[in-house]
């Protein structure tokens, strides 16, 4: 890793095509910001494959083996602590993290999420948008406070709803724009242009708006 790179820990829990995204954003960019590990709670998310192949540290935590949500975030925090990350990114990480946890790493912790925040947080969001008639969706990149989905909002994309769309199509298409704006969100914070100051996201000296740095 470059000295000047901000090493980075992604957490995540399936497919990894957010991860796989940074991970190739930063192939050209490795004195800004390098992925370091990546962790998963799951042990057969094709996630960790995208990292061993990209000769990056992978670890499976699994949650099934913790009694408790505390015992577990107790562990995986030490585990991230352990390759001192500038910035842990959660990509598809699929656990309510404890507020102890969000804690430990406040303004340094990112996450994507699939709806225009403060819509729809939690599960399910496409289906949601669908059932609400809505005519646009998309994704909200945001800091990661102890209220679930609530943390301060980065920047968002937004995707038409078409009549006839179903979940699935609309997943696919909000997708694309994740893999679009996360990286470039990354590169942010390793820059050192994007804080979280008084619960909000503050990007070159300018505090963002409810709806972060909005982009179509």
């Amino acid at each position: 890793m470059e000295a000047s790179a901000v090493p980075i820990v992604v957490l995540i829990s399936g497919n990894g095509s957010n991860l796989q995204a940074i991970i190739d954003y930063f192939e050209s960019r490795a004195t800004i910001g390098k992925v370091v590990a990546v962790i998963s709670n799951r042990p057969n998310a094709y996630g960790l494959e995208r990292a061993k192949n990209a000769n990056i540290e992978a670890i499976c935590i699994d949650h099934k083996n913790f009694d408790t949500r505390e015992a577990y975030d107790n562990l995986l925090q030490k585990q991230i602590e352990h390759f001192q990350p500038g910035l842990v990114v959660l990509a598809g990480f699929m656990r309510i993290l404890t507020a102890d946890f969000v804690q430990s790493f406040e303004g340094r912790m990112i996450n994507i999420h699939p709806s225009l925040l403060p819509k729809y947080k939690g599960l399910n969001t496409h289906q949601k948008a669908l059932d609400a008639g809505d005519k646009e969706h998309g994704a909200s990149v945001h800091f990661v406070t102890p209220d679930l989905d609530g943390g301060p909002v980065i920047i968002q994309s937004k995707v038409p709803v078409f009549e006839n769309d179903n979940a699935e199509e609309l997943a696919q298409r909000v997708q694309e724009q994740e893999r679009n704006i996360f990286p470039i969100v990354v590169d942010w914070f390793c820059q050192k242009r994007l804080t979280m100051k008084n619960n909000k996201a503050v990007l070159d000296g300018n505090e963002l708006s409810e709806s972060g740095y909005a982009t179509d």
